[in-house]
């Protein structure tokens, strides 16, 4: 079996507020499940949940850098900041992979939005 990445977890200490950047920014939607403050999120590509933090940032879970593709780098970027995001740094390229930039959410999470090229893409599956 190959080792994929099957689960994701963003950890929130407003639930809410998270949800509404995600849903906002990327259209994610999010069903409540089991515990609350606990929603699954669908349309991210992969099993993924939102829930609430149990410790402090400063103590709590940082967990994997996630990537999320996107259509549109700049359109997302803009998205990210009207939805109380902030952008880390500036985009950059990476050859043959695409156009990247790191971001932090409502929570002091960080990921990576990426514009994908088209042979990335197809790698990809995407």
């Amino acid at each position: 079996m190959p080792n994929k990445l099957v689960h994701f977890a963003i950890e929130a200490d407003d639930v809410d507020r998270a949800r509404d950047f995600y849903q906002s920014v990327f259209n994610w939607q999010f069903e409540p499940w089991g515990p609350p403050e606990f929603y699954l999120i669908h349309e991210a590509g992969i099993h993924g949940a939102l829930q609430k933090r149990s410790t402090p940032l400063a103590h709590g879970c940082k967990g994997f850098e996630c990537s999320i593709a996107v259509d549109d780098l700049r359109a997302s970027m803009k998205a990210i900041e009207a939805a109380g995001g902030q952008l880390i740094g500036e985009p950059h390229t990476i050859p043959t992979v695409g156009e990247l930039i790191q971001f932090t959410d409502t929570e002091g999470n960080q990921a990576i939005i990426v514009q994908y090229e088209p042979e990335a893409q197809k790698q990809l599956g995407l």
